[in-house]
């Protein structure tokens, strides 16, 4: 019995012993309960404070409605927040020829986070907002009086955040005018930086360039907004654009690059940039060129209108400059160009090689010209929209072929009278000054005056010279030194002696109708007796002094 009572004072004893550690674990669990429950309602209250701040923060900065789809918040890290379907709409439908009322901005999808303590001062400080599919719908310029709740007037904001980081943005400026299109703006990347109250941000952002394809990067500072005069809101920086594929633009091509700054207002952007494409060609003729610019441009940042003034170019050895503008219409939807440019040290074996398949160019020599260049827009080929309407002049110019060379060797000597020289194949390489007024359409040279001058023979012609070099059809007439029997030798002189009249000129030199045809590479010349003259056809010249003698 004394041993039965031991052993049970002993499990007494040793019950005893555990029975503090048995409530330990129970207070434990009770508070572990008490701690998720706890977590649980701080969850459910932060979530319905964080949602009604991030509303009425962006309701009474917009001072207008305010939709959220989705929000969500964790107590893992701090505070987390995460939400998407964020709208905030205007007083009116910024885009109305789209279906639906849009919004002001959207978000599909954005998140945050901060501190706990965060949640109980106002206002709530956030250090980053990721965001991905901002979109910002500018209304028309008429319309953006509402935009004005932006400005430092509004209700002070509850949250404060220190950079927005931006994927997959849109920036959408909306017009009212007829045949004018929204201005859209890609940005696949953007972070911007608040550095102070009614200072401006810091971005760095990556647009995508739709035609030529590539990626800009710009670097810079946005702001203050402007809200009553949003085109007046500042902007600088600076960008690069590398890469570019021309090949997008149906027509041309190469690889460009571009670098240069920025700085003004919304409406009125100084740009100072430079461009280099190492293979720039056009596809009628398929030639690479090297091509640098260097230009100074003025763009409209909400209509997308560019005023270049001037573009500064080099290829080979030929430069020129070109000033003019780059409007966006809608349709087509593109751009309309119109450029004036002006050549003043050029080569015309540059400008053949640019845009002749021909090679070797069949003239080389100096070249000035001034052309007014428009390129419609659309979708066809850069060829097949370009038109150029102008006047040239090549002041010394030889023609590549030793066959239409000798030719014109030939020409010049019997027209001077030396037919012995011409027969003896003499090389002269006679100069060749050849001016004219031309106008490019549809791939199509037409020239309304053609005006070719070489020792011993002047020629006024008027015709047609397509791209691909098929067509050659010229006709006018030729005025030479010599009378016809003065350019033979032999009996034919003596034979050709009686028709001297009926040829000459004012009792001097040889009137005739002439034409050239064939192709580029095979050009024919030939009297065209049946070629009758029109009124004001060019043969009928009344320039005089410019006439051999």
């Amino acid at each position: 019995m004394a041993v039965v009572q031991d052993f049970d004072k002993g499990n007494r004893k040793k019950a005893g012993r555990a029975l503090p550690w048995k409530w330990i674990g129970v207070v434990a669990l009770i508070f572990l309960a008490s701690a998720a429950v706890t977590v649980r309602l701080v969850i459910a209250r932060a979530e319905p404070i964080l949602r009604t701040r991030v509303v009425d923060t962006l309701s009474n900065r917009f001072h207008s409605k305010v939709e959220l789809a989705r929000f969500h918040v964790s107590l893992v890290n701090g505070i987390e927040v995460s939400g998407d379907g964020l709208k905030i709409f205007g007083a009116t439908d910024p885009n109305p020829y789209e279906p639906g009322v849009q919004a002001l901005i959207g978000v599909q999808e954005f998140r945050f986070q901060t501190a706990l303590l965060a949640l109980f001062h106002s206002p709530m400080h956030v250090g980053t907002v990721y965001v991905k599919g901002l979109e910002l719908n500018i209304p028309p310029k008429e319309n953006r009086r509402e935009i004005t709740n932006m400005s430092s007037r509004a209700p002070k904001m509850t949250i404060f955040v220190d950079q927005f980081i931006c994927e997959d943005a849109k920036l959408v400026i909306n017009t009212s005018k007829p045949g004018k299109l929204p201005l859209e703006f890609a940005i696949s990347d953007l972070k911007m930086k608040d550095i102070g109250p009614g200072q401006p941000f810091q971005f760095n952002a990556t647009l995508v360039n739709p035609k030529p394809v590539g990626d800009i990067q710009s670097n810079g500072l946005f702001g203050p907004w402007k809200p009553d005069s949003p085109r007046d809101t500042p902007v600088q920086g600076d960008y690069s654009f590398t890469r570019a594929d021309l090949g997008t633009i149906k027509g041309i091509g190469g690889t460009l690059s571009s670098t240069g700054e920025y700085s003004g207002t919304l409406s009125n952007i100084v740009v100072h940039g430079k461009t280099d494409t190492p293979d720039f060609r056009v596809a009628t003729s398929g030639h690479p060129v090297p091509l640098h610019t260097e230009f100074h441009a003025v763009v409209d940042g909400t209509s997308g209108d560019t005023y270049l003034r001037p573009v500064n170019a080099t290829f080979l050895h030929t430069s020129f400059t070109a000033n003019g503008s780059v409007v966006r219409v809608s349709a087509p939807n593109g751009h309309d160009i119109e450029l004036d440019v002006a050549m003043d040290d050029a080569r015309i074996e540059d400008l053949l090689k640019l845009g002749v398949h021909t090679d070797p160019s069949i003239m080389s020599g100096p070249v000035e010209m001034k052309t007014r260049l428009s390129l419609r827009p659309g979708d066809s080929s850069v060829a097949d929209r370009l038109a150029l309407a102008g006047t040239f002049h090549v002041l010394s110019g030889h023609f590549a072929s030793e066959k239409v060379q000798g030719k014109l060797d030939s020409l010049s000597l019997r027209s001077q009278g030396k037919p012995k020289q011409a027969q003896e194949h003499a090389e002269e390489n006679v100069p060749v000054d050849l001016r004219g007024v031309f106008t490019l359409k549809d791939g199509l040279l037409s020239f309304s005056m053609l005006h070719f001058l070489i020792p011993g023979t002047r020629v006024d012609m008027t015709g047609d010279y397509s791209l691909d070099g098929q067509t050659f059809d010229f006709r006018g007439k030729a005025w030479l030194d010599a009378k016809i029997s003065q350019m033979t030798t032999g009996w034919k002189s003596i034979v050709l002696k009686p028709v001297d009249p009926f040829f000459s000129k004012d009792g001097a030199g040889t009137e005739i109708p002439i034409k050239i045809t064939g192709t580029q590479s095979e050009p024919h010349f030939g009297l065209d007796f049946g070629h009758k003259d029109e009124p004001g056809s060019v043969g009928k010249n009344n320039d005089r002094e410019s006439r051999p003698e």
